[in-house]
């Protein structure tokens, strides 16, 4: 019989999600709009030119989820708060409406003996704000405090999980310089890090928010999904050649979280495009948090050159999910947990996402046999297992997501889900992969 791989004893199992991509009731209740709902709209932005409008219509639906989440033995679920379901224009006037619902799906949890992790942020700006500068400018951190104060005061009786921000990276530089994430923008290099470092602002005001008014117990960290690196050998030369590398590419955000500083070799390759920093910027920065969320999905592999290290690509045939840039990289959960543990001395981890997507989720004779969502999340948690056996402080895991979204400018194509969702009929269906992840739950361990 193989031996079970088992979890510390108050290891936290929960299940992720994020109120744009479920919640739907885009305009219901007096929520104003999201820079996802504007630009949704932009022809060819998203695919099929689908929208949030509706999406899972958890607004509506959320007792029905959470009585199903309580029969798969789910007891944490991380979940986001809309901005402007709470604030329509960023700030200024106070939707009631908003905070009415939030009470209602917060007491709605604990009646099912869930708990809730609260997301401030989790890429849904007020478009609002994004009409006075969005990211560019500090009228976004001057707008936070106060959004973030709200909800806390409102909340924080019954929250003690709280996570500033989801993954900068993505409504900063995929925003503001890619373009393919809202608000669409392509500014210039100095306005992208001038982005990060205004998040990061809001990460500080958010981590204040909770230390103020959070009450007892209450935790509070950021959620980022820093770059992973997996040396290629686990000799001392592949892995050293791997810090460098993890730190070269952490440089904007877990650095001066975690130092209070940016890496003078940052600020050198930046040069005139480094962000503008007035005083106290970093004091707030780095204000401690109580962990470190990680939304961790693949990685890449390093090796030790002459010169320093070199990133290896993927070849075609490198197996991944149905959208390509998710590869099956398993020791990225060991090497993406390991690394800010020995780099920055980071003591408390959460992996606040990991999962995978795919296109070809069918629902068969009332089932889905998500067998491939089943081995990729089980390989994860078996290298999640050995970096905890190793020392690394991690404790807990959240799946993403507890059912099938919009995926952002995938539309609804791609499903993450471990619950298919029939965007038609709203009908919920549990994958495969959802039944063994509560058998996992259940016993604290894998097999």
């Amino acid at each position: 019989m193989s031996k079970a791989l088992t979890f510390p004893k108050k290891f936290v199992w929960g299940v992720a999600a994020a109120a744009p991509q479920i919640e739907g009731a885009a305009f219901v209740d007096g929520k104003g709009e999201s820079v996802w709902d504007r630009f949704a709209r932009v022809p060819g932005a998203v695919d099929n030119g689908e929208t949030l409008d509706v999406a899972c219509d958890h607004y509506h639906l959320y007792k029905q989820d959470f009585k199903l989440m309580r029969k798969l033995g789910i007891k944490n679920y991380r979940l986001s708060i809309a901005w402007p379901r709470i604030y329509p224009d960023g700030d200024g006037a106070l939707n009631q409406k908003g905070l009415d619902f939030y009470n209602r799906l917060i007491d709605s949890m604990l009646d099912q003996e869930i708990t809730p992790w609260v997301t401030m942020f989790h890429w849904d700006l007020p478009q609002a704000l994004e009409d006075r500068g969005g990211w560019r400018s500090r009228v976004t951190v001057d707008a936070f405090r106060g959004y973030s104060q709200t909800i806390v005061k409102a909340f924080g009786d019954r929250v003690k999980d709280w996570i500033t921000l989801n993954e900068i990276i993505c409504f900063t530089a995929l925003g503001y310089g890619q373009g393919d994430k809202a608000p669409g923008a392509k500014e210039s290099q100095q306005v992208i890090n001038q982005t990060y470092h205004n998040a990061l602002l809001c990460h500080g005001v958010g981590m204040q928010a909770v230390r103020e008014y959070g009450g007892r117990r209450a935790r509070a960290g950021i959620t980022d999904n820093s770059p992973v690196f997996i040396p290629v050998s686990e000799t001392e030369a592949d892995i050293e050649a791997t810090k460098r590398c993890y730190a070269d590419h952490n440089a904007r955000i877990l650095a001066p979280i975690y130092t209070g500083a940016y890496p003078a070799s940052y600020l050198r390759s930046e040069g005139k495009d480094r962000p503008i920093v007035a005083k106290g910027d970093m004091e707030l920065i780095s204000v401690p948090t109580d962990f470190l969320g990680l939304n961790i999905y693949c990685g890449t592999f390093v090796r030790a050159k002459r010169s320093g290290y070199e990133k290896l690509p993927f070849s075609e045939s490198y197996p991944s999910a149905s959208c390509t840039w998710l590869k099956h990289t398993p020791q990225a959960t060991y090497w993406g947990t390991r690394l800010p543990h020995e780099v920055y001395g980071v003591k408390d981890i959460y992996i606040t996402e990991n999962g995978c997507g795919y296109y070809d989720d069918k629902v068969e004779n009332g089932e889905v046999f998500d067998l491939h969502r089943r081995d990729l999340v089980r390989n994860y948690l078996v290298e999640l297992h050995r970096a905890i056996q190793d020392g690394v402080p991690v404790r807990g895991y959240f799946l993403w997501s507890f059912m099938d979204n919009f995926e952002w400018q995938d539309g609804y194509k791609t499903r993450f889900g471990i619950t298919h969702v029939d965007y038609k009929t709203q009908k919920r269906t549990p994958k495969l992969s959802a039944h063994w992840y509560s058998k996992v739950i259940t016993g604290n361990r894998i097999v």
